[in-house]
C-alpha cells in the first residue's frame, strides 16, 4: 500500500469537489479524506495501490465539471495507519 497527500488549488470549494473526490476514491478502493483548507484549496489524503493513486491524481487534475483546477501538488507520505474508509471533512 502507498499513500499520498494532494493539494488542489483553483476553483475547488463550493463545487462538489470533495464529494466527487470521495466517489472517485471509493471506486478505486482508496481510503483517506478530502477536506477544505482555509486558503481555498482542498487537501486529499489517499491510501491505496500505487496505480490507483496515479489514476486518482489524473482525475484530480480536472476534478468535477464545476471545478477549475489551477495547480495540483503531490507528496508521497508513509502508508501507516491507513483509515478504513474515505471521508469528506
Amino acid at each position: 500500500m502507498k499513500a499520498a497527500r494532494f493539494i488542489v488549488r483553483g476553483r475547488v470549494q463550493g463545487v462538489f469537489f470533495r464529494a466527487s473526490t470521495r466517489e472517485q476514491a471509493v471506486s478505486l478502493n482508496i481510503t483517506g479524506h478530502a477536506r477544505n483548507l482555509l486558503d481555498g484549496s482542498v487537501e486529499v489524503l489517499a491510501y491505496g495501490d500505487a496505480a490507483d493513486l496515479d489514476i486518482l491524481e489524473a482525475w484530480l487534475h480536472d476534478g468535477p465539471p464545476q471545478a477549475t483546477v489551477d495547480e495540483l501538488f503531490r507528496e508521497e507520505i508513509g502508508a501507516h495507519d491507513a483509515p478504513g474508509d474515505f471521508l469528506v471533512k
